[in-house]
């Protein structure tokens, strides 16, 4: 058998289908609790509707939100969608149309960037092409030949290699950075007085080493401790431990719970049906009954076949291995440190990794009669827009541009300069100019490229104590 056929036997040989199913269970039902969410807090409002200015991702400023009402009735489909997705109702339309109109959301604007949101777009472009609703599923009670107790294994491996690589990732965006120092977790602990129980351990220096590396320490060995069979109990109990406690601590919403669904994919595919075994032979035990025993789900062994659909498919999937593998270490192509001028540091699993912020005001300049004018943000931000923009260089340009574009609609149509004055801290450092004062940002060009008119940030040291 060459080297050809082995791969694509193990991509396309069965595996018990009987995981994948719980997790997309799990993802609709996680899904749907995050979409009430947003209508319990009224986020739909606040965050898209309320604001008029939205901070869109390079190249995608042509993603509005819907007029009106538009983004309730979007919000709600979400919803539909979600339950679609947990029940496998005509799963493949659902799946595609919940990726679609989710990623939608996490494009309307930068301040609303989550790295948990953006892991919800891959995993649910991940399920538009793994057919985990051929079993337990609406589909597969409507049609009965749909139905299958085994998925290809390359199905259970994209979605472990999703999830392993956001530990793995987020483990070495740890290393050589201010996380070593203990920052910000000093701070963030320092906050954590009143916490019940542990809470005035929390301030304690050893505390502080022990959540930075033991949170370093977690992230980089649970992939591996999880992918073998003699660790993996105990690394998934310390997923749960990990999990529980960041649940508890911090405000990160939907992630932990999404995690600890995702993460019982690294046990074998057969686990539901163990699980239910075990529970059917104590609940027959408890009545004085034998359990029934039930034949196994045994794969047939798996035929070497290939087609231009399974060909397309395996291209594009090491696609989009590549771009995940290889993307999150762009900010190495940068200068200067990215958790300060923020060039490559989205879409690279730095999470949880720093504490900034920054004060920003802008000045308008009329160089034809040398009228000048100050502004404050908040004039026409939110305020969680102008917390956000305050601390994120390419976010300050585009609000520049924005100021450019409203005086020149407004006025006679000239031109005008926009400078920024925004001092800024990282992990608790004392406040330094952040950005270029004397630059015109209206006359520079949004780029992907690295830019000279964010200040570096010097060699002082993150501070050891809390001040």
């Amino acid at each position: 058998m060459t080297g050809q056929e082995r791969a694509w036997r193990a991509c396309f040989s069965p595996v018990d289908i009987a995981s994948v199913v719980v997790f997309r269970v799990a993802f609709g039902a996680i899904m749907l609790w995050e979409v009430t969410r947003y209508f319990d807090h009224g986020w739909i409002d606040r965050y898209f509707i309320a604001p008029t200015f939205h901070f869109t991702y390079f190249g995608f400023g042509w993603v509005q939100p819907w007029p009106g009402n538009g983004m309730y009735f979007h919000f709600l489909g979400l919803g539909l969608l979600a339950i679609c997705v947990m029940a496998g109702a005509w799963y493949r339309v659902s799946a595609a149309l919940f990726f679609i109109g989710f990623t939608y959301v996490f494009l309307l604007d930068q301040t609303q960037y989550l790295n948990h949101f953006y892991l919800i777009s891959l995993v649910s472009f991940l399920l538009v092409l793994i057919p985990a609703h051929h079993a337990v599923s609406v589909d597969a009670w409507r049609r009965p030949s749909l139905a299958s107790d085994t998925a290809p294994a390359w199905a259970l491996w994209m979605l472990r290699f999703q999830i392993g690589l956001v530990y793995l990732y987020g483990g070495i965006a740890k290393v050589g950075s201010d996380w070593l120092r203990g920052e910000p977790m000093r701070s963030w602990l320092a906050d954590e007085g009143g916490f019940p129980l542990i809470g005035r351990f929390l301030t304690q220096e050893w505390a502080v080493w022990a959540f930075s590396y033991g949170g370093l320490l977690f992230d980089l060995l649970v992939v591996p401790a999880l992918l073998w069979r003699r660790t993996r109990v105990m690394a998934f109990v310390a997923t749960l431990a990990f999990h529980l406690t960041n649940a508890q601590m911090f405000s990160i919403g939907i992630f932990p719970w999404m995690m600890i669904a995702a993460t019982t994919l690294f046990f074998p595919p057969s686990w539901p049906r163990a699980l239910g075994r075990g529970l059917a032979g104590a609940k027959a035990a408890a009545r004085g009954r034998r359990p029934r025993k039930k034949a196994p789900v045994v794969a047939p062994p798996a035929r070497v076949v290939t087609s231009p659909a399974r060909m397309a498919l395996v291209g594009g999937l090491c696609v989009f291995v590549l771009l995940q593998v290889f993307v999150p270490f762009r900010h190495l192509l940068y200068p200067g440190v990215a958790n300060w001028t923020e060039e490559g540091h989205r879409f690279s699993w730095h999470m949880k990794l720093r504490d900034k912020d920054g004060d920003a005001w802008f000045a308008v300049t009329e160089p034809a009669s040398g009228r000048r004018w100050e502004i404050d943000p908040h004039i026409y931000l939110t305020d969680r827009q102008v917390r956000k923009m305050s601390a994120r260089p390419d976010m300050i340009l585009q609000f520049s541009h924005h100021l450019a574009e409203l005086w020149a609609e407004d006025g006679d149509g000239q031109r005008v300069e926009v400078r920024a004055d925004v001092m800024a801290s990282l992990n608790d450092r004392p406040h330094r100019r952040y950005i270029d004062p004397t630059v015109d940002l209206a006359a520079q060009p949004r780029t992907l490229a690295s830019v000279d008119w964010i200040l570096p940030l010097d060699n002082q040291p993150v501070a050891t104590s809390r001040r």
